[in-house]
């Protein structure tokens, strides 16, 4: 699958925003090159979601649920096993902006848990 170009404003816009939630993972004691589950959301129509849901596994995600919030909107949560560095995650950003366009979707954004490398 050939996924859109997104428009470099729009990935610096997100990129703006996962800076500060990589710094609060770094604040936490994560360890950036530590791999693990990184789960991402994305709202929408359920055809949309239907479709998405469908192809998640070529994409490279796993599915985890799909959930109404307080307000009805329907969110699909999916995630793939990966580290969280600047590079690993403005990737996995500027993937899921395309996923948006492709998908006709909202990403809502992407979480983990900081990583010490103790269990």
């Amino acid at each position: 699958m050939t996924l859109p170009e997104v428009s470099p404003a729009r990935l610096e816009e997100e990129w703006a925003a996962d800076k500060d939630v990589l710094a609060s993972l770094r604040e936490n004691g994560d360890r950036a090159e530590i791999v693990r589950p990184v789960d991402v959301s994305f709202r929408g129509d359920d055809e949309a979601l239907d479709k998405l849901e469908e192809e998640a596994a070529e994409l490279g995600f796993e599915v985890i649920e799909r959930e109404e919030d307080e307000d009805g909107e329907v969110c699909l949560f999916l995630s793939r096993e990966q580290t969280t560095d600047d590079a690993a995650i403005k990737g996995l950003t500027k993937l899921c902006l395309q996923i948006e366009l492709a998908y006709e979707v909202e990403y809502d954004g992407w979480g983990c848990t900081a990583e010490d490398g103790t269990e």
